[in-house]
């Protein structure tokens, strides 16, 4: 029986990432793989016969510790140890990491390499260009640590707007580059979106050994209603760049509700533009399971209104794959997941009007209409983005490398 060793930070689903760890795993386990867990200790983890050898996280808050979890946060050498332990008794055939930064570190990378496991890393965002994940700070999309400008993370405040937080990553990304961690230790990097791929590229990374693989979503588990509803859905964090302001103001200029499912920071604040607006606003709160399922479901057409670069969101293939039409902003991977005017609709990221607009002609659409989008939708998800057909692209990687070995 083949084994694959699954990194990840977390154990537990806290993420559209952890969404495609998990189902990565239930994939390869269905496919008779043996998938042996490597993880940081937390009470929200899965149950893992494997679990013993999770890292342990030092929440103490003594100068030592502080300085001792920075310096983890680089290099964690007891997730060296770790891992080295657990290689020796699982002794995998490849490895596949997901998010490990600032937590299990690159140095699980290093040691999977000094003991000869070929490493694939699944890059669910744009750390290996931008030191803060995102290209995106203060409200805007941000570029300017391209060409290796990399000392505008602190003068930026790109961490949380904090000095201290942005130097450490700054020192992060300086070491990292330095030594070539990644490059060195990593066989293969998966890219979930075309747009991330092109991104890397054009900021001059060498992405020779990338491979696009778009994330999956099981449409057989995913019950769709045949009736559209009258409100627009949006899910996900109540953060800035998401785009929520400007949902809820175009929402009201296009007199349609809109339920808003999820939490986040600036819930508050969203809460009063919703008011000051006068639009037909619900909030939800958090949702998840049968219920979010159902409430998209009910859905009219669910609305992704990001205004930063989004990897491939799991929330516009699970709104496609219970048949309904989604209403996407042209940016990141967003639009690579909607065929214009067949699954869905494009706008102007952050436009006001054009959301407008395109929020009108989706309320004045008939039922019939709104179904065929949607079913149109279910049947791509079902056909190019399905479980068996990211299991099958995975596993063509997997033997990629080990015939390369």
């Amino acid at each position: 029986m083949p084994r694959l060793l699954s990194i990840n930070n977390y154990y537990y689903r806290r993420g559209g990432s952890e969404a495609v760890y998990f189902e990565h795993n239930r994939l390869f386990e269905e496919a008779g793989w043996e998938v042996v867990p490597f993880s940081m200790h937390n009470p929200q983890n899965q149950p893992s016969k494997w679990s013993e050898h999770f890292v342990q996280a030092d929440d103490a808050q003594s100068p030592v510790n502080t300085l001792s979890r920075a310096a983890a946060a680089i290099y964690s050498t007891q997730a060296a140890r770790r891992i080295k332990e657990l290689i020796s008794l699982a002794r995998p055939q490849i490895a596949h990491a997901h998010n490990i930064y600032h937590h299990l570190s690159p140095s699980v990378l290093v040691e999977l390499r000094r003991q000869g496991i070929p490493v694939v890393l699944t890059l669910h965002d744009l750390k290996l260009a931008c030191p803060a994940y995102k290209m995106y700070v203060r409200g805007a999309v941000c570029e300017a640590c391209r060409g290796g400008a990399v000392r505008n993370v602190v003068k930026n405040r790109c961490i949380k707007n904090s000095a201290a937080m942005s130097a450490l990553v700054w020192l992060e990304t300086t070491l990292h580059r330095a030594v070539g961690i990644y490059e060195k230790a990593v066989t293969r990097f998966v890219v979930p979106s075309r747009f991330f791929l092109a991104k890397f590229a054009d900021w001059g990374i060498d992405t020779s050994r990338f491979t696009h693989i778009p994330n999956s979503v099981d449409v057989d588990r995913l019950i769709a209603t045949d009736e559209p509803g009258d409100s627009f859905v949006y899910l996900g964090r109540l953060v800035e760049e998401k785009g929520v302001d400007t949902l809820i103001k175009a929402a009201a200029l296009a007199r349609v509700r809109l339920k808003i499912i999820g939490t986040g920071p600036e819930e508050a604040s969203l809460r009063r533009l919703a008011a000051a607006t006068g639009g037909d606003v619900e909030f939800t709160g958090y949702l998840a399971g049968s219920t979010l399922h159902a409430a998209i479901s009910s859905a009219r057409a669910v609305v992704i209104p990001s205004e930063w670069y989004e990897n491939a969101p799991i929330s516009v293939m699970e709104a496609s794959a219970l048949a309904r039409p989604v209403i996407g902003a042209d940016i990141g991977g967003i639009p690579e997941l909607i065929k214009q005017g067949e699954t869905g609709f494009v706008f102007n990221s952050g436009n006001v009007d054009s959301l407008v607009q395109v929020l009108t002609q989706v309320d004045r659409l008939s039922d019939t209409k709104l179904r065929s989008v949607g079913l149109a939708g279910r049947h791509w998800m079902s056909t190019d983005f399905s479980p068996a057909t990211y299991r099958n692209r995975m596993l063509a990687l997997y033997r990629q490398i080990d015939t390369a070995q």
